[in-house]
């Protein structure tokens, strides 16, 4: 049986809608590679172009309305993404924005202020040489500002990731564009291979989707 859905989830779309031109996965084109230079795709970059994709797809905001989206990721989850983003969207769960975080020169907390759905850019792992998942193309977060990345840190410290979202802590409280555990979002992610941040013991990244 779950042999049956993975085969449905990820594999039989390819065939019906591989060429369909509103969910696309290409290679970076020239122009939108140029709008990534010192922001996603910083000096010093160790990812190879050759190793992104850009995806086009559709997304539906929570009163239904339909827009455009673009994620850049790498080419080993392009297609799982594209086809999660094709069934969350024929499904009708709501995705408000999803731009390049080039538009917001690359800076997380703004790109998460504005909910905005995005996954390359470029970073090391803070204090280390390692590039985070994000940096290698191999996370997605989604619907940033309602799900946000929390974090207490030995001294005390306490971080949340927009400052914005520290209201949607509060897992209990019912409100838009919140993924929950066993919603579609999660099953669909999780189907394919990823973790998400939301399972995690020491801190909470509920935005994140990791492979």
């Amino acid at each position: 049986m779950k042999f049956l859905f993975l085969f449905w989830v990820l594999i039989a779309p390819l065939r019906s809608w591989a060429g369909e031109k509103d969910f696309t996965v290409s290679s970076i084109p020239d122009d939108v590679f140029a709008r990534m230079q010192g922001k996603s795709y910083k000096k010093g970059c160790t990812v190879p172009r050759s190793e992104l994709r850009l995806l086009r797809c559709l997304i539906k905001d929570r009163q239904g309305v339909t827009h455009h989206g673009e994620m850049i990721v790498n080419k080993r989850i392009a297609w799982k993404v594209i086809v999660i983003l094709k069934k969350l969207y024929e499904a009708g769960y709501p995705i408000e924005r999803m731009e390049l975080i080039d538009k917001y020169n690359a800076d997380d907390e703004t790109s998460m202020r504005h909910n905005n759905s995005s996954a390359f850019n470029f970073r090391f792992i803070s204090h280390t040489h390692k590039v985070s998942k994000h940096g290698l193309g191999l996370a997605v977060d989604i619907n940033t500002l309602y799900n946000p990345y929390h974090k207490r840190l030995k001294n005390g410290t306490e971080v949340v990731e927009p400052a914005t979202g520290r209201p949607y802590l509060d897992r209990s409280r019912n409100f838009p564009y919140k993924i929950t555990k066993g919603d579609l979002c999660y099953r669909l992610f999780k189907a394919a291979g990823f973790r998400w941040g939301g399972d995690w013991k020491t801190m909470k990244d509920y935005q994140h989707f990791e492979y």
